[in-house]
């Protein structure tokens, strides 16, 4: 796992030099909802889980806000159809039970 930092609006992991691994942007839609729009992993570690990781540390962060989710980026989209466990707080995306 990566070691993520979370900032306003946004977790990202960077490697030692600083270059950018992993992010997730979630800008503010209004006081109670964010915009998941971006999903970023560096070419160099796809294919190895690590958007998946980005996004439920992303959505970890944003639960413990108090805050809902409005999936805009096609890849958070895809990510809650297929993890219906975490579309608790995201309110556009639901798959049935």
């Amino acid at each position: 796992m990566l070691n993520y930092i979370a900032e306003a609006n946004r977790i990202y992991a960077q490697d030692k030099s600083g270059l950018l691994q992993a992010e997730v942007t979630f800008p503010n839609r209004d006081a109670k909802r964010v915009n998941v729009d971006h999903v970023f992993v560096d070419e160099s570690l796809r294919g190895q889980g690590i958007a998946g990781e980005a996004m439920k540390f992303a959505y970890d962060t944003i639960k413990g806000r108090g805050l809902l989710i409005v999936a805009k980026c096609p890849f958070a989209i895809a990510w809650f159809k297929k993890n219906p466990e975490y579309q608790d707080i995201c309110i556009n995306v639901k798959t049935e039970a």
